[in-house]
């Protein structure tokens, strides 16, 4: 291939990350309606990671409702092993998970945000969001481990979602590991289980922000 392509900008990273964190929410009426604002906003991203976003984009934009909820129900709702939870990954259902929670609410704070809402701080289109925002992947190098364990069960699963997660890890620096058992060894064995209780009190979502339109 011939050609010179614009450089990639730290604009194009977030522009990535706050795409991912849509693409990976609950399909619902909205997320249909903002896919050509989506779609127009990745043909601008010279970034090889907006490559994988854009086939998942296409895939979205031609599946029915109907089919694309039912999709993502039985994808990340019926079993932990495609947790979009990132704690589940390195604390599982343990006492420590909440310590981990707090510290990804911790994090929201020290850049002036509090989190509010429904789904939990660990939630990974919520960590996206806070990476689009602020510009700062540290969450997400953080939880590099649970994002190639997800990216890999994925990927085994056959579903278009693994594209997503290919382009999150692509914004990271380094390579992705090749395999599941390299996987859990950058993660050390995995996440551990300890049947405990758990306390549910809602956390919450950042919300959509606006950094595909470029408004502040």
């Amino acid at each position: 291939m011939t050609g010179r392509h614009a450089p990639e900008t730290p604009a194009d990273t977030r522009v990535l990350h706050q795409a991912a964190a849509i693409c990976l929410a609950y399909p619902d009426a909205a997320f249909r309606a903002g896919l050509p604002l989506l779609r127009r906003a990745l043909a601008a991203v010279r970034h090889e990671a907006g490559q994988p976003l854009r086939e998942f984009a296409d895939h979205a934009a031609g599946e029915p409702d109907a089919a694309l909820t039912a999709h993502y129900v039985e994808t990340f709702d019926f079993t932990n092993r495609h947790s979009l939870h990132l704690s589940w990954w390195t604390d599982g259902d343990t006492r420590r998970r909440g310590e981990a929670l707090l510290r990804f609410k911790d994090a929201y704070r020290e850049h002036g945000m509090e989190h509010a809402g429904e789904d939990l701080p660990d939630f990974l289109p919520v960590v996206l969001e806070f990476a689009a925002a602020t510009g700062s992947d540290a969450l997400l190098r953080d939880h590099r481990p649970a994002l190639e364990l997800l990216r890999l069960a994925l990927t085994e699963r056959g579903t278009p979602y693994a594209r997503v997660l290919d382009a999150v890890c692509a914004t990271l620096p380094g390579a992705s590991p090749k395999d599941r058992a390299a996987a859990h060894a950058l993660a050390r064995g995995g996440p551990p289980r300890e049947d405990v209780g758990l306390d549910s009190a809602p956390y919450g979502h950042l919300g959509m922000l606006p950094v595909l339109t470029g408004e502040r």
